[in-house]
């Protein structure tokens, strides 16, 4: 790695973003006052915009259709470039640059990604659960049916929308065959069993309450199965034509988490600091081993009764820790947030490497649960920002939302949460180690200098005690879902060193200030934020702006 890419923490700011777009010249160039009620128009209206238009009843993602709409695209883009934000809050100025990331979304898509085009999974309708993070991961269209919304037998309102929504699937699905033009082998492979599975889940949806009862909606099902068994016949047979690379390139790569998801980090960046947070994990895990060589090991819970004293003593301790240490502020919601996602006992052989920690010791795993706070917060206290009040498009939270996950793992582990649970600690290094082990192997498939399964043999021999070799679909899906959507991957672990960052920052100036650092308002004002990237976190919580003009904004062809 050059070496003017390695920069301490404290030199956070100096980290570059690029703020210029492939518009006219003179539209960049030239700003006008602006006022923040002007973004909320501009976020309102874009995000109207941002939805296609309907073919058939299903969303329109043909190529003459997308030509057609680019120049409006770009008018808003326009709008947007132009405007003087001189004068606004610190607050207001990031929500500029959300809006600004996302529209940069929308153009990688189109140039870039094309999921429409190159990932058969992106035509994935039915969602049977609700998602960890603020939607869903990886690149969705506009018309999925969260079946998780809606409670059946199906209230009358509901049940006209509800069936609405699967009528589109038939229509979608045909529209697939037409769109799905690329030659993205691995994507095109490995997508064919997502797109299967829907006709598992319209099956177990046909067996709901209430809808056999219901003449048009069971129509409308299995017109669905028959149509999307149709599509998976059609992706097998187109199968073996695809020979292409199905990563988007190192430069390529880096644009996007630069102007996008508003990483300040190259592809080089990242590498470095995964294949650090994977050495640190390992030997961390090794020094945690010797210290408790001479403790009996963590007895495992090994019977649905044992797994659920384990469990609900795992949630009383956690949340007495955040409490009465002073972490954050605990909210009368969050208790129910985490009980609602505890878990059940699985059986040893069937354990994958979340339940297997999971069975020794679940407070590990629930640290990472923050993730359900951050999800109470939004469905109890909505941002009073109109543009971080729902989720960010294209997955651009994942820096923030799995980022802190992750590094509330460790935080919370050096805060005390394990005082007396030592070997508890060795869990948390082996997560640790897995996140990077996976994200690297993500990594290197987004630069195609490994195929997925070569990064799904990093993910798997880099995980200590083989904890990653006892389910092969997890290993796929994970790998899969780090092709679909860049960065998501290695978002586990570059998100919580910015979060770090962060930390530092805010602590160093608590401390220049002669003002107390706590971490009760450390995580306060994180959660007031919103579920926004972490440097912009970072600039809003501090001050420190880590967002720098850089003339390279060259974003090259995928294929």
């Amino acid at each position: 790695m050059r070496s003017h890419l390695i920069l301490p923490i404290f030199l956070f700011s100096l980290f570059v973003f690029s703020c210029e777009e492939k518009t006219d010249t003179a539209t960049s160039e030239i700003k006008s006052p602006a006022s923040y009620a002007d973004l909320e128009s501009l976020f309102s209206a874009w995000r109207e915009f941002e939805k296609p238009p309907l073919h058939e009843g299903a969303p329109d993602y043909r190529k003459a259709t997308f030509e057609q709409r680019m120049p409006d695209f770009r008018t808003l883009q326009g709008k947007l470039l132009g405007m003087d934000t001189s004068g606004w809050t610190i607050a207001e100025q990031v929500d500029w640059r959300i809006v600004w990331a996302e529209m940069n979304g929308f153009d990688f898509n189109y140039r870039i990604l094309k999921p429409w085009e190159r990932d058969p999974a992106f035509y994935k309708s039915i969602w049977m659960e609700r998602s960890d993070v603020p939607d869903h991961e990886g690149p969705t269209h506009h018309g999925v049916v969260e079946v998780w919304q809606y409670d059946f037998p199906l209230e009358q309102g509901k049940s006209t929308d509800f069936l609405e929504k699967i009528k589109a699937i038939s229509a979608l699905n045909r529209q697939a065959k037409e769109n799905l033009t690329g030659n993205a082998k691995e994507l095109w492979e490995a997508g064919i069993p997502t797109v299967e599975q829907q006709v598992s889940d319209l099956q177990e949806i046909m067996g709901f309450p209430g809808v056999r009862e219901n003449q048009d909606l069971t129509k409308a099902i299995q017109e669905a199965i028959g149509s999307t068994e149709d599509l998976v016949k059609w992706l097998k047979e187109e199968a073996s034509k695809k020979d292409g690379p199905s990563g988007i390139g190192k430069e390529n790569y880096t644009w996007y988490m630069q102007n996008v998801h508003l990483v300040p980090l190259t592809w080089e960046d990242e590498v470095m600091i995964l294949k650090r947070e994977l050495a640190r994990a390992w030997s961390s895990l090794k020094l945690e081993e010797h210290q408790n060589r001479n403790l009996p090991p963590v007895e495992v819970a090994d019977s649905p009764e044992e797994f659920e004293k384990l469990t609900e003593k795992s949630i009383q301790k956690m949340m007495s820790f955040l409490e009465k240490q002073e972490i954050l502020t605990v909210k009368d919601y969050f208790e129910p947030a985490l009980r609602e996602h505890r878990g059940a006992f699985v059986p040893k052989e069937k354990r994958n490497f979340f339940t297997i920690g999971m069975h020794y010791d679940p407070l590990p795993l629930y640290s990472h649960f923050y993730h359900w706070f951050e999800l109470a917060i939004m469905d109890n206290e909505p941002h009073q920002s109109l543009i971080r009040r729902g989720p960010l498009l294209y997955n651009i939270f994942d820096s923030r939302n799995e980022g802190t996950a992750t590094a509330v793992e460790e935080m919370w582990m050096d805060a005390g949460l394990y005082a007396d649970s030592p070997r508890s600690r060795e869990i948390v290094y082996i997560m640790i180690a897995q996140r990077a082990a996976r994200g690297l192997g993500s990594l290197y498939a987004q630069a195609n200098e490994m195929t997925m399964v070569e990064a799904g043999g990093i993910h798997s021999n880099y995980t200590p005690r083989g904890w990653m070799k006892t389910e092969k679909e997890l290993l796929l899906f994970e790998q899969h879902l780090y092709m679909r959507q860049p960065g998501y991957g290695s978002s586990y672990i570059t998100g919580k060193y910015l979060l770090e960052n962060a930390l530092a920052d805010f602590a160093r100036i608590k401390e220049e200030k002669g003002e107390v650092f706590t971490l009760r308002k450390f995580f306060d004002q994180l959660n007031a934020i919103g579920s926004i990237p972490i440097a912009l976190g970072h600039w809003e919580m501090t001050g420190v702006d880590p967002f720098m003009k850089n003339p390279k904004s060259e974003v090259r062809d995928s294929n």
